[in-house]
Protein backbone atom coordinates (compact mmCIF):
# COMPACT_ATOMS: atom_id res chain seq x y z
CA UNK A 1 0.00 0.00 0.00
CA UNK A 2 1.23 3.50 -0.82
CA UNK A 3 1.74 5.83 2.16
CA UNK A 4 -0.93 8.50 2.62
CA UNK A 5 -0.08 12.11 1.87
CA UNK A 6 -2.54 13.43 4.44
CA UNK A 7 0.02 13.86 7.28
CA UNK A 8 2.08 16.14 5.03
CA UNK A 9 -0.89 18.31 4.02
CA UNK A 10 -0.87 20.62 7.11
CA UNK A 11 2.86 21.16 6.73
CA UNK A 12 2.40 22.01 3.04
CA UNK A 13 -0.37 24.49 3.88
CA UNK A 14 1.78 26.15 6.57
CA UNK A 15 4.67 26.36 4.12
CA UNK A 16 2.43 27.93 1.47
CA UNK A 17 1.13 30.50 3.96
CA UNK A 18 4.67 31.33 5.07
CA UNK A 19 5.80 31.86 1.47
CA UNK A 20 2.73 34.01 0.76
CA UNK A 21 3.39 36.13 3.87
CA UNK A 22 7.05 36.55 2.91
CA UNK A 23 6.06 37.66 -0.58
CA UNK A 24 3.63 40.26 0.79
CA UNK A 25 0.56 38.66 -0.75
CA UNK A 26 -1.72 39.88 2.05
CA UNK A 27 -0.59 43.49 1.64
CA UNK A 28 -0.98 43.35 -2.13
CA UNK A 29 -4.41 41.78 -1.81
CA UNK A 30 -5.43 44.54 0.60
CA UNK A 31 -4.15 47.19 -1.79
CA UNK A 32 -6.12 45.63 -4.64
CA UNK A 33 -9.31 45.39 -2.58
CA UNK A 34 -8.91 48.99 -1.45
CA UNK A 35 -9.35 50.07 -5.05
CA UNK A 36 -10.67 47.06 -6.90
CA UNK A 37 -13.62 45.95 -4.77
CA UNK A 38 -15.62 49.04 -5.72
CA UNK A 39 -14.78 48.61 -9.40
CA UNK A 40 -15.80 44.93 -9.26
CA UNK A 41 -19.05 45.92 -7.54
CA UNK A 42 -19.87 48.46 -10.24
CA UNK A 43 -18.95 46.10 -13.09
CA UNK A 44 -21.04 43.30 -11.57
CA UNK A 45 -24.03 45.56 -10.99
CA UNK A 46 -23.69 46.99 -14.50
CA UNK A 47 -23.73 43.46 -15.87
CA UNK A 48 -26.80 42.85 -13.71
CA UNK A 49 -28.56 45.77 -15.38
CA UNK A 50 -27.56 44.57 -18.85
CA UNK A 51 -28.72 41.00 -18.27
CA UNK A 52 -31.94 42.30 -16.72
CA UNK A 53 -32.62 44.23 -19.91
CA UNK A 54 -31.77 41.17 -22.00
CA UNK A 55 -34.20 39.06 -19.97
CA UNK A 56 -37.08 41.32 -21.09
CA UNK A 57 -36.39 40.91 -24.81
CA UNK A 58 -39.05 38.93 -26.66
CA UNK A 59 -37.95 39.62 -30.24
CA UNK A 60 -34.64 37.75 -30.20
CA UNK A 61 -34.86 35.50 -27.14
CA UNK A 62 -37.17 32.57 -26.59
CA UNK A 63 -38.64 31.69 -23.21
CA UNK A 64 -35.78 29.32 -22.34
CA UNK A 65 -33.17 31.95 -23.17
CA UNK A 66 -35.03 34.57 -21.14
CA UNK A 67 -35.07 32.22 -18.16
CA UNK A 68 -31.33 31.74 -18.56
CA UNK A 69 -30.83 35.51 -18.76
CA UNK A 70 -32.90 35.95 -15.60
CA UNK A 71 -30.74 33.40 -13.81
CA UNK A 72 -27.55 35.19 -14.84
CA UNK A 73 -29.17 38.50 -13.86
CA UNK A 74 -29.89 37.23 -10.33
CA UNK A 75 -26.47 35.62 -9.94
CA UNK A 76 -24.68 38.82 -10.95
CA UNK A 77 -26.87 40.81 -8.56
CA UNK A 78 -25.76 38.61 -5.67
CA UNK A 79 -22.11 38.95 -6.74
CA UNK A 80 -22.48 42.72 -7.07
CA UNK A 81 -23.97 43.07 -3.59
CA UNK A 82 -21.18 40.87 -2.23
CA UNK A 83 -18.49 43.08 -3.78
CA UNK A 84 -20.39 46.14 -2.53
CA UNK A 85 -20.35 44.82 1.04
CA UNK A 86 -16.63 44.05 0.67
CA UNK A 87 -15.98 47.56 -0.68
CA UNK A 88 -17.75 49.18 2.28
CA UNK A 89 -15.96 46.93 4.78
CA UNK A 90 -12.52 47.70 3.31
CA UNK A 91 -13.09 51.47 3.30
CA UNK A 92 -14.34 51.47 6.90
CA UNK A 93 -11.55 49.12 8.06
CA UNK A 94 -8.90 51.39 6.55
CA UNK A 95 -10.50 54.56 8.00
CA UNK A 96 -11.22 55.96 4.55
CA UNK A 97 -14.69 56.72 5.90
CA UNK A 98 -16.57 56.18 9.14
CA UNK A 99 -19.24 53.57 9.90
CA UNK A 100 -21.73 56.42 10.37
CA UNK A 101 -20.91 57.90 6.95
CA UNK A 102 -21.21 54.47 5.36
CA UNK A 103 -24.68 54.06 6.89
CA UNK A 104 -26.05 57.62 6.79
CA UNK A 105 -26.06 59.41 3.42
CA UNK A 106 -24.06 62.66 3.19
CA UNK A 107 -22.63 62.30 6.72
CA UNK A 108 -18.96 61.99 5.69
CA UNK A 109 -16.77 64.84 6.90
CA UNK A 110 -14.37 64.90 3.96
CA UNK A 111 -16.55 64.22 0.90
CA UNK A 112 -20.17 64.31 2.03
CA UNK A 113 -21.70 64.52 -1.45
CA UNK A 114 -19.60 61.88 -3.21
CA UNK A 115 -19.60 59.39 -0.34
CA UNK A 116 -23.30 60.10 0.15
CA UNK A 117 -23.95 59.17 -3.49
CA UNK A 118 -22.29 55.82 -2.86
CA UNK A 119 -24.37 55.25 0.28
CA UNK A 120 -27.60 56.12 -1.52
CA UNK A 121 -26.65 53.87 -4.44
CA UNK A 122 -26.01 51.01 -2.02
CA UNK A 123 -29.42 51.39 -0.39
CA UNK A 124 -31.15 51.58 -3.75
CA UNK A 125 -29.39 48.47 -5.03
CA UNK A 126 -30.38 46.56 -1.88
CA UNK A 127 -34.00 47.72 -2.28
CA UNK A 128 -34.01 46.60 -5.93
CA UNK A 129 -32.52 43.22 -4.98
CA UNK A 130 -35.10 42.69 -2.22
CA UNK A 131 -37.96 43.66 -4.55
CA UNK A 132 -36.61 41.20 -7.12
CA UNK A 133 -36.49 38.41 -4.56
CA UNK A 134 -40.04 39.21 -3.43
CA UNK A 135 -41.53 39.70 -6.88
CA UNK A 136 -44.35 37.25 -6.17
CA UNK A 137 -45.62 39.65 -3.50
CA UNK A 138 -46.36 42.16 -6.29
CA UNK A 139 -48.50 39.79 -8.33
CA UNK A 140 -51.55 42.06 -8.61
CA UNK A 141 -51.97 44.53 -11.49
CA UNK A 142 -51.24 47.56 -9.33
CA UNK A 143 -48.50 45.67 -7.51
CA UNK A 144 -46.82 44.85 -10.81
CA UNK A 145 -46.62 48.57 -11.64
CA UNK A 146 -45.18 49.32 -8.21
CA UNK A 147 -42.64 46.53 -8.66
CA UNK A 148 -41.51 47.94 -12.02
CA UNK A 149 -41.22 51.45 -10.54
CA UNK A 150 -39.16 50.12 -7.64
CA UNK A 151 -37.00 47.99 -9.91
CA UNK A 152 -36.32 51.02 -12.11
CA UNK A 153 -34.45 52.50 -9.14
CA UNK A 154 -31.51 50.40 -10.36
CA UNK A 155 -30.84 53.03 -13.05
CA UNK A 156 -30.42 56.10 -10.78
CA UNK A 157 -28.53 53.85 -8.34
CA UNK A 158 -26.17 52.82 -11.12
CA UNK A 159 -25.65 56.44 -12.19
CA UNK A 160 -24.90 57.53 -8.61
CA UNK A 161 -22.48 54.61 -8.20
CA UNK A 162 -20.69 55.59 -11.41
CA UNK A 163 -20.19 59.21 -10.26
CA UNK A 164 -19.10 57.98 -6.82
CA UNK A 165 -16.60 55.55 -8.31
CA UNK A 166 -15.05 58.09 -10.66
CA UNK A 167 -14.62 60.95 -8.21
CA UNK A 168 -14.76 59.75 -4.60
CA UNK A 169 -11.39 58.00 -4.44
CA UNK A 170 -7.95 58.38 -5.90
CA UNK A 171 -7.59 59.00 -9.66
CA UNK A 172 -8.73 55.92 -11.52
CA UNK A 173 -6.17 53.62 -13.10
CA UNK A 174 -6.30 53.05 -16.83
CA UNK A 175 -8.02 49.67 -16.59
CA UNK A 176 -10.60 51.07 -14.17
CA UNK A 177 -11.36 54.00 -16.48
CA UNK A 178 -11.83 51.58 -19.36
CA UNK A 179 -14.14 49.45 -17.18
CA UNK A 180 -16.23 52.50 -16.25
CA UNK A 181 -16.42 53.60 -19.89
CA UNK A 182 -17.53 50.13 -21.00
CA UNK A 183 -20.15 50.10 -18.24
CA UNK A 184 -21.52 53.44 -19.40
CA UNK A 185 -21.52 52.45 -23.08
CA UNK A 186 -23.11 49.08 -22.39
CA UNK A 187 -25.99 50.42 -20.31
CA UNK A 188 -26.59 53.31 -22.74
CA UNK A 189 -26.72 50.94 -25.72
CA UNK A 190 -28.99 48.46 -23.94
CA UNK A 191 -31.37 51.17 -22.79
CA UNK A 192 -31.51 52.65 -26.29
CA UNK A 193 -32.37 49.28 -27.82
CA UNK A 194 -34.95 48.60 -25.13
CA UNK A 195 -36.63 51.99 -25.57
CA UNK A 196 -36.75 51.55 -29.35
CA UNK A 197 -38.33 48.12 -28.93
CA UNK A 198 -40.88 49.55 -26.49
CA UNK A 199 -41.78 52.34 -28.91
CA UNK A 200 -42.25 49.81 -31.72
CA UNK A 201 -44.51 47.71 -29.50
CA UNK A 202 -46.61 50.72 -28.53
CA UNK A 203 -46.86 51.81 -32.17
CA UNK A 204 -47.97 48.32 -33.19
CA UNK A 205 -50.62 48.31 -30.46
CA UNK A 206 -51.98 51.67 -31.60
CA UNK A 207 -52.12 50.78 -35.27
CA UNK A 208 -53.64 47.35 -34.69
CA UNK A 209 -53.75 44.46 -37.15
CA UNK A 210 -55.18 46.66 -39.92
CA UNK A 211 -52.10 48.84 -39.93
CA UNK A 212 -53.98 52.09 -39.18
CA UNK A 213 -54.26 54.08 -35.97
Amino acid sequence: MRPSARPALPAAILLLLAVAAQAGVAERAQEFLDFGAGVLALVSLTSTVLWGLAATDRRLLGSAHRLLAQGVHRGLAVAGLGFLALHIWVKVAEDRTSPAAAAVPFADNGQPFLIGLGTMAGYLFVAVAVSGALRSAFSSVGGSRRWRALHMAAYPAWGAALVHGLHAGRPAAGWATVAYALCLAGVAAALTLRLRARLREERAERTGPGGQA
